[in-house]
């Protein structure tokens, strides 16, 4: 294991390696999550965070310690950036005035309150790219665009910015993160994939949250996007006992976003409709549903 550059170089991993985003200071889902790699039979060494440790939910501190004690391998986050330089908000990206910017500010806020110089001394190390490669292809993770550390990059975003990622990277899939939603789309020059977060559900009408596993099959590769279920009620009743935004609250029930300024026009329009976990199979260029 590498680390330069702030790049963490996980050289070779052998599968399966499970990818998931966002605790958001959810420990009701980072506890369930731990729960499912242990389920599966994944150690700690194939388990990588896109970032975000601390957000919206109602336990930072908690959460952040459960990520820590872990020993997974962590991608900075914007909110690790700023909670780790003490900075005034979380560096989100959200347009000034907007909802989610108000409601960013309490939950900011409180969770900074929360923190030690230990938390933010961990969040200040971790590197800003993970790399690893599993079977024959490279991957890069990290957890904006390759550009921005918080840059927003959905399904439907242009795929621009995405080719553009992969060639400024130089590897065959970059695993973002940030966004929010599960996806799993191949371009002619690679893979761009996110596996959701588990700290908030995907706007899609269910308190469900996401994750992905990856495995070397065939010479190709399996991409499971994976539902995760776990105590919603109890994260949600967290959030209302340190009265954080209702608005997130809610979502954490209703799985609808309390906003959704950040999305193209076109991911606005899935909004609400549940999404199907699914495992794809990528050989090249080439994806096909698996059976």
């Amino acid at each position: 294991m590498n680390k330069a550059n702030n790049v963490l170089d996980l050289g070779v991993l052998e599968g399966p390696v499970l990818v998931f985003g966002g605790p958001y200071s959810n420990l009701q889902a980072t506890d369930a999550m731990m729960a499912e790699t242990k389920r599966r039979g994944i150690p700690a060494g194939n388990v990588i965070c896109t970032g975000d440790v601390v957000a919206y939910a109602g336990d930072p501190a908690a959460t952040t310690d459960a990520i820590m004690n872990w020993e997974i391998a962590t991608v900075m986050g914007n909110c690790e950036e700023s909670f780790g330089a003490e900075a005034d908000d979380c560096g989100c990206g959200f347009e000034e005035g907007t909802a989610c910017d108000v409601m960013s500010r309490q939950w900011y806020a409180y969770a900074n309150a929360c923190l030690t110089p230990a938390h933010r001394a961990w969040m200040r190390g971790l590197p800003r790219q993970i790399n690893f490669t599993l079977g024959t292809r490279r991957f890069a993770v990290i957890h904006g665009s390759a550009s921005s550390i918080n840059e927003f990059v959905f399904e439907k975003s242009d795929d621009a910015v995405k080719r553009a990622g992969l060639d400024m990277l130089s590897v065959d899939a970059v695993i973002g993160g940030h966004s929010g939603v599960p996806f799993a789309e191949v371009l002619d020059s690679g893979l761009w994939l996110n596996s959701g977060v588990i700290g908030m559900p995907a706007n899609d009408a269910t308190p469900r949250v996401w994750y992905a596993v990856l495995c070397p099959v065939d010479g190709g590769l399996n991409i499971e996007l994976c539902a995760l279920d776990y105590d919603h009620a109890a994260a949600a009743r967290a959030m209302r006992e340190k009265k954080l935004p209702e608005g997130y609250a809610r979502c954490l029930e209703t799985g609808l976003w309390p906003n959704m300024d950040v999305m193209p026009a076109a991911e606005r329009e899935k909004a609400g409709k549940p999404i199907a976990p699914e495992t794809l199979f990528w050989q090249g260029a080439v994806t096909a549903a698996a059976e």
